[in-house]
Order: C-alpha cells, then sequence, then structure tokens
C-alpha cells in the first residue's frame, strides 16, 4: 500500500476531518539537528510544546530523549503527565502573574523569566530559586510580522539595554540566574540574523559567572513546497558551533546548549484530511467546500500562511485551478486559487505541514466540533484524541432558569 492509499484508509477508518501524524518524520528530524550540532557535546533539544501538545506527541519526546520547552503552567502539567522530570521541563511564560510563576516553582521545573517586574517579586519571593533570563536582542527576524519576537517593540523579553536593572534587581533580592534565553522568531530562512541574536546573548553571558546553560530558542524554518527555502542547518551549525566553542574556551567552562525547536520537529509529520462537500462555480472561481475550516486550521487564515493542498482520491487528474474553503460562516480560506487535481464531490484533500500549530489552535468556533488526531507509530495506527461530540461542547455549561 502506498503513502496515498493509507491517508485514504485512514480516513476512511476514522471520519474526517482528521489529523494524522507520522512519528518516523518527528524522529527523523530530531536525529537530523542532533546530528548536525554533534560536535557540540552539552547541547540539549527541548521540544517547544505550544507546536503540538498531545500527550501522546509529548510522550513520544521524552522516549526520544528530548526536554520540553513550555510556555503556560498547564504545558507543564502535561509534560510531568507525559513523564518528563521537572528539569527536563523549561518554563518560558509572556505576560503572566507571579502566582503562575510560584507554582511553577512548586513543581521544581527550571524558570525564564522575561520581565523586570516579575523578576523583582520572584526575587523577593524565592531568592534561592535560580532562574533564567529572556533576553530581547532588539533583532527583526520571522516569516511574518507575527512571528516575530526579538524586535525592539516586541513584548517578549527584557532589552539588553535593561541589563544594568536587571542586575541590580539580582543584587537587591540575591537571585541567582543560571542561564539566558532569546528566540527572535519563527520561519527564519536567512541565518544571518539568527547568528548575530546569539552573539548578542553570548556577549551578555560574558559577565555573568557560572551560568549552566544558553538556550538560543529555535524558529528553524521548513519548507512548504518542493523548492521552498529551509533553514540550512549545516551552515547554521559550523557558523554557531564555532562561536560557542570559542566562548566557552574564554568563558572558562563548559556550558549547556540548548535548542528549542517546535515547528521543525513536528510541522513535516503531520496531514490534514478533509471531505469536499461541494464544488461551487462562480462568474470567476471554482470553489471547492471542505468539511473544516479556519476552526480547525487557523494557520493560512492568522499567518497568510501556505500549505500544499493534493487532491489523493484523484491523483492522476486533470489539474484545474480552485479556491479551498471551509464551512465556517464568514471568510474561510485554505487556499486561493490552487492548481489541484480535479476535484469532485466527496473526494479526500490531504493539507500537508500540519504538525505544528493546527490542532493546537483549533476551536470551536460555529459550535462545531474539533476533530479526531491519530499517530503512526511502528507502522501501526494509533487514535489519540476522539473527536469531540455535543457533550464535549456543553460540559462546562451551568443552565439557570430563564
Amino acid at each position: 500500500m502506498n503513502h496515498r492509499e493509507h491517508l485514504i484508509q485512514l480516513a476512511n477508518k476514522y471520519g474526517t476531518p482528521l489529523y494524522i501524524y507520522d512519528s518516523c518524520k518527528i524522529q527523523n528530524q530530531y536525529r537530523k539537528m542532533k546530528k548536525a550540532f554533534s560536535e557540540i557535546k552539552s547541547l540539549i533539544i527541548n521540544y517547544a510544546c505550544k507546536a503540538n501538545t498531545n500527550l501522546n506527541i509529548l510522550k513520544f519526546f521524552k522516549k526520544l530523549g528530548s526536554g520540553l520547552d513550555t510556555v503556560s503552567i498547564q504545558e507543564v502539567e502535561l509534560g510531568l503527565k507525559a513523564g518528563f522530570q521537572p528539569r527536563k521541563i523549561i518554563f518560558t511564560p509572556n505576560g503572566v502573574s507571579i502566582q503562575e510563576i510560584k507554582k511553577a516553582a512548586s513543581f521544581g521545573v527550571r524558570i525564564t523569566i522575561d520581565n523586570l517586574s516579575i523578576l523583582e517579586q520572584f526575587g523577593e519571593y524565592n531568592p534561592n530559586y535560580s532562574v533564567g533570563i529572556r533576553i530581547n536582542p532588539h533583532i527583526m527576524a520571522g516569516g511574518h510580522l507575527k512571528i516575530s519576537v526579538g524586535h525592539i517593540d516586541s513584548k517578549f523579553g527584557i532589552s539588553y539595554y535593561q541589563i544594568p536593572h536587571m542586575k541590580r534587581i539580582l543584587k537587591n533580592t540575591g537571585l541567582k540566574i543560571e542561564g539566558f534565553h532569546m528566540h527572535t522568531g519563527s520561519d527564519i530562512s536567512n541565518i544571518k540574523s539568527f547568528l548575530e541574536g546569539v552573539q548578542v546573548l553570548l556577549q551578555i553571558a560574558t559577565d555573568f559567572p557560572n551560568l549552566d546553560y544558553i538556550d538560543f530558542g529555535s524558529g528553524f524554518k521548513v519548507p512548504y513546497t518542493k523548492n521552498d527555502i529551509k533553514t540550512d542547518l549545516s551552515t547554521l551549525s559550523n557558523s554557531i558551533t564555532d562561536k560557542f566553542k570559542v566562548f566557552c574556551k574564554t568563558y572558562g567552562n563548559q556550558v549547556t546548549f540548548i535548542f528549542e525547536p517546535g515547528k521543525f520537529l513536528v510541522s513535516e509529520s503531520g496531514y490534514f484530511l478533509v471531505h469536499v462537500n461541494v464544488i461551487k462555480h462562480t462568474t470567476s472561481t471554482v470553489f471547492a467546500g471542505v468539511d473544516s475550516g479556519f476552526n480547525h486550521f487557523l494557520r493560512p487564515m492568522f499567518y497568510d500562511a501556505y500549505h500544499c493542498i493534493e487532491n489523493i482520491s484523484n491523483p492522476n487528474g486533470r489539474f484545474r485551478f480552485y479556491t479551498v474553503v471551509g464551512y465556517i460562516c464568514e471568510s474561510d480560506t485554505f487556499g486561493l486559487n490552487r492548481k489541484i487535481q480535479e476535484i469532485r464531490e466527496g473526494d479526500i484533500l490531504c493539507i500537508k505541514n500540519a504538525g505544528a500549530y493546527c490542532f493546537s489552535m483549533s476551536s470551536n468556533y460555529n459550535s462545531r466540533y474539533r476533530p479526531s488526531e491519530v499517530m503512526i507509530l511502528n507502522g501501526k495506527d494509533f487514535l489519540i484524541r476522539k473527536r469531540e461530540t455535543m457533550q464535549d461542547l456543553i460540559r462546562n455549561i451551568v443552565e439557570i432558569d430563564i
């Protein structure tokens, strides 16, 4: 059975819309990164789980030897439930309350703080708990403004111009720093901006003795089409490895090197299958309306993201132009004016690169159920999330007499 036939079989078995994740692809991406940076003996890869938080995905990363990057206390608790040791989890939130930081500390996870107010509050509460600091390197990077998070007007991180203020807080509270962190953005195709951030972080670190780690974030770009640009790991590795070796020699200590990729590890593992409900002709457009919408797959509408769409029911069909749209009651487009094998009502379309920031950003908008998820593991398919029902929609509703 070929790959296309297997996908159709899974669509028929579990119904659509349906997310499918191939664990082999996840494992290959993880090993690819480990190999690219193999000269760095202290390398740790932490999966940025906001990309896909299904508990089974987390358990698979634990089995691979990965750590975990989390951004909410709920993700921390999911990581613990998946079996990660607390010190294998880094909690790097933004804009959360001191209560959430305190709760994370009670679990014993590593904490990264990204603003001076919380740093001071936490230092007064628990000065013996070493923390990491997220630095804003003032670098514009990333494939879209909404995922560029290291520029001067970003809400993320402590500006490197605020280092003197940060030092004063550390002195006043006695709080210790165990590491520094940065993340400039996602879908970085030009490694020059990433390397600029690396240089900023290493320069700052030289003023702080006894650091345990430096976390360089991620943002590596994956290809969305056959000829799309992707992050050149080999070139990046050569540049960063040399810089890091020089830093450690000058610093006098072998500091742990951390990456926290999310999309790079899981995006290409995912496929989103939908059924075609209707073909609709207008004066200028042929619409293919499917049994899903941006409530399940937000990236095209939110980020203008391009995802390849194939008609796996009619792979040898004549190519024609379609605008693939969803069933949400407003503008809801998966692909505009796409060249796709002839689409018929009842066909199954496959939307690729669906492993990252797809199900995790889904909702119940229009009171629609969220879809099922399936994982392919050791050649077998496993249901890892049931399709929602009406009971799921009303579970937390409190009815009153009206």
